[in-house]
C-alpha cells in the first residue's frame, strides 16, 4: 500500500474530515497496537493516513501514547512522509492562541518514556543525528503549501516537549522561555525521535490553543479546556488547505 501522506492528530483533531472513501486499518506492530484504526482515504486525489494520537476519544494521556506503534504502524503501510498536527501553548509574542507555526527546533523535557526503538535486547544501537529534529525538507514543504493556500503561519520556533498530563506552572514556562523555547506541548517527544530513527520524513503543523501559564498579556488567565478546543476549532480552519497544497505540489 502506499500512503503519499501520514498526518497525526492531536488533542482537539480526532479526525480528517475531509477524507474521501475512507478504509479503517487496525494494525499491529512489533511494538503492540498503535493508538486506536488509523483512517486511510483520499485527499486532493493522494492517498492519505490518519491516526489520532490520544485515540479518537482522547483516552491515551500523553505519557500513556505508544508512539513506537504509532509511526511503526505508518511505515509499514507504505508512508515515508508524516505530519504530525501538535496542540500547544503559546510562549514567545508571535505565537499566540490560534495561530499555526512550523517549528524549526525541539528542546526534550520529557521523562520515563520509551523514546527509541533500541529498547529491546539485541537491538541495533541506532545514534541517528538530530541536530534538525524535523525534516528541512518537508518543513520547506509544508511553508510553501501554506504559502500558496493563503495560509498564515509562522515559519520557525523551538517546542519545548514537558510530560504531562498536568500543565506546567508559571515557573517551568519562564524556564522554558530562558531556555529558548517558543511553544510547550507534551507530544513532540519522543515522536520526532522515533521517526528519526524510523527513517520517515516529518515535520510538526502546531496549533497554538492558548498562552502558556504566565505568558500571555493576562498572566493570571486560567487555562480550560472549552477555550482549547473553541481555539483549535479556529485554527484547524486552514489545515485542509495546506494538506490539499502539500498533496498537489
Amino acid at each position: 500500500m502506499r500512503i503519499d501522506l501520514a498526518v497525526i492528530g492531536g488533542t482537539g483533531v480526532y479526525a480528517l474530515g475531509e477524507l474521501t472513501d475512507v478504509e479503517t486499518l487496525q494494525p499491529d506492530t512489533a511494538y503492540g497496537a498503535p493508538s486506536g484504526p488509523i483512517r486511510v482515504g483520499r485527499l486532493a486525489g493522494q492517498r492519505v493516513a490518519f491516526l489520532a494520537r490520544h485515540g479518537e476519544g482522547h483516552s491515551l494521556p500523553p505519557h500513556k501514547i505508544n508512539y513506537r506503534a504509532n509511526l511503526a504502524a505508518l511505515k509499514a503501510m507504505g508512508a515515508q512522509r508524516v505530519l504530525a498536527l501538535n496542540t500547544v501553548g503559546g510562549i514567545s509574542e508571535h505565537f499566540g492562541p490560534r495561530v499555526l507555526a512550523c517549528p524549526d527546533q525541539l528542546i526534550d523535557y520529557t521523562w520515563g518514556r520509551i523514546s527509541t526503538l533500541c529498547e529491546e535486547p539485541g537491538s541495533d544501537v541506532l545514534h541517528v543525528d538530530f541536530g534538525d529534529p524535523y525534516t528541512p525538507a518537508l518543513r520547506r514543504q509544508v511553508i510553501a503549501a501554506a504559502e500558496h493556500a493563503g495560509v498564515a503561519l509562522v515559519n520557525a520556533g523551538c517546542y519545548g516537549a514537558t510530560q504531562g498530563p498536568r500543565l506546567e506552572t508559571k515557573a517551568e514556562i519562564a524556564r522554558m522561555r530562558r531556555d529558548g523555547c517558543d511553544l510547550v506541548g507534551m507530544t513532540g517527544m519522543p515522536e520526532a525521535g522515533l521517526a528519526r530513527e524510523l527513517g520517515l520524513d516529518y515535520a510538526c503543523l502546531a496549533i497554538i490553543a492558548n498562552w502558556a501559564a504566565g505568558a500571555g498579556p493576562d498572566v493570571d488567565e486560567v487555562i480550560t479546556l472549552d477555550d482549547v478546543l473553541a481555539n483549535v476549532a479556529v485554527a484547524m480552519a486552514g489545515v485542509p488547505k495546506i494538506l490539499q497544497r502539500l498533496l498537489t505540489a
